[in-house]
């Protein structure tokens, strides 16, 4: 064996070293991906279910805002139905009650008139 066979021998070992040093964290890196492909298919196998019942969810919401929407509706008509009703109320009621009330005030000033001046 000459110089450069020794040479060449401890190159030869020297990098199937190297290879079995690098090869413990590439096998290490190969168990964390194997890890994280698990990792992502738990994760979406559990996120789809989800994402379904979210949209029935939102599609139940819109027809119970549709619902909200003609009751909201109902209740403002009845709000203006009974704004009318009060004006018609006060325009039928209101004038000849005032009236009444200016007669009825008027009646008694004319009495309280005609007590004084019968007393003097």
């Amino acid at each position: 064996m000459s110089i450069g066979d020794v040479a060449g021998l401890i190159a030869a070992v020297a990098f199937v070293a190297l290879v079995g040093f690098l090869a413990r964290p590439l096998l290490r890196l190969a168990d964390v991906l194997d890890e994280t492909r698990a990792s992502v298919k738990e994760l979406t196998d559990h996120a789809l279910p989800v994402l379904d019942e979210t949209a029935r969810v939102v599609a139940s919401s819109a027809s119970q805002m549709d619902k909200v929407d003609t009751v909201t509706t109902s209740a403002a008509q009845i709000g203006e139905n009974v704004s009318a009703l009060t004006s018609l109320v006060t325009a039928t009621v209101g004038a000849p009650l005032l009236k009444v009330a200016a007669f009825s005030y008027g009646v008694r000033r004319a009495l309280a008139g005609l007590r004084a001046g019968g007393q003097r």
